[in-house]
């Protein structure tokens, strides 16, 4: 087998940020041919990419990109909370966020395609990721928001707002988006809320007011009631002020000539089923394993 010199094996390093030992391998496989070796983990990463995709990535960050009355929200998905906070996973993340917002698409698919840079696309830019961090990596999903007066919030990593408000001062744009984050209405109004689910809620409310065998009018009022309380709670306009709880956000936006029109929320994860590892199971599939 040919004999690498350490100062191949950090080049290679510096170039793929992979471990030691696997470009010492490389280069060893590759007759000490570093481009061949480059290429040949290329291959091998593609493939341990789609190995790795078989994992849960329900960890990762919201990046907001924001531009000309319009801002852009992106969901990357990692496996751990450690990877997420890593600079190659942030940069990443942002710069794909960048791209999707100036080539106006939250597909995707198509965002797959854009050009990364060096002349990779982002899907390429991904895949080398995967290797290069070890763990599964996503683009889930984007929002686009667009005003004339856009309001941004972030939570951590996890959680991402825009709201698009008009009138009011920058301070109650930021806490609106605040608020937003906290609280996680349903939409800005009582007519906003989507038929479906209103129905839906309704439904459940008359049922279970029905089954407390109270008089028909007081049935009905407890149906009103409970259809109310559920608006207040999901509607953004009626929940209560997160500086303030003994102020609704819709008598301060009032109070400020503020309106809002809109708002994009995305959370970390959200509809994605995290993985429950069975300890004992891994260590006995381990030691089945050792033993074969």
């Amino acid at each position: 087998m040919t004999q690498v010199s350490a100062k191949l094996v950090k080049e290679l390093r510096d170039r793929t940020g992979l471990g030691m030992m696997e470009c010492k391998k490389a280069l060893e496989e590759a007759g000490g041919d570093i481009e061949l070796a480059i290429d040949n983990l290329r291959k091998s990463g593609q493939a341990k990419a789609a190995k790795k995709a078989g994992n849960i990535a329900a960890d990762g960050a919201i990046i907001i990109a924001q531009g000309e009355g319009k801002a852009l929200l992106l969901e990357v998905n990692c496996q751990t909370d450690f990877v997420a906070k890593d600079e190659n996973f942030t940069a990443f993340a942002n710069k794909v966020a960048k791209l999707a917002l100036e080539n106006n698409t939250t597909d995707v698919a198509a965002i797959a395609q854009l050009p990364y840079g060096d002349g990779s696309t982002v899907e390429e830019a991904r895949v080398a990721l995967v290797q290069k961090i070890g763990e599964n990596i996503q683009v889930r999903r984007a929002e686009v928001i667009e005003g004339a007066n856009l309001a941004a919030y972030r939570h951590g990593l996890r959680i991402g707002v825009v709201v698009s408000i008009e009138g009011g001062s920058e301070e109650v744009g930021k806490a609106v988006a605040m608020q937003v984050a906290a609280f996680n209405p349903l939409a800005v109004n009582e007519a906003d809320v989507p038929a479906d689910i209103l129905a839906r809620e309704k439904d459940i409310i008359e049922a279970k007011a029905k089954e407390s065998g109270k008089p028909e009018a007081v049935v009905e009022k407890m149906i009103t009631g409970g259809l109310q309380k559920y608006l207040n709670e999901v509607t953004l306009v009626n929940q209560p002020y997160v500086m303030d709880n003994d102020k609704k956000v819709g008598d301060v936006l009032k109070s400020e000539n503020a309106t809002v029109v809109s708002f994009k929320r995305l959370e970390v994860g959200e509809g994605i089923e995290k993985k429950q590892e069975d300890f004992a199971a891994e260590v006995a599939a381990a030691q089945a394993a050792a033993k074969a």
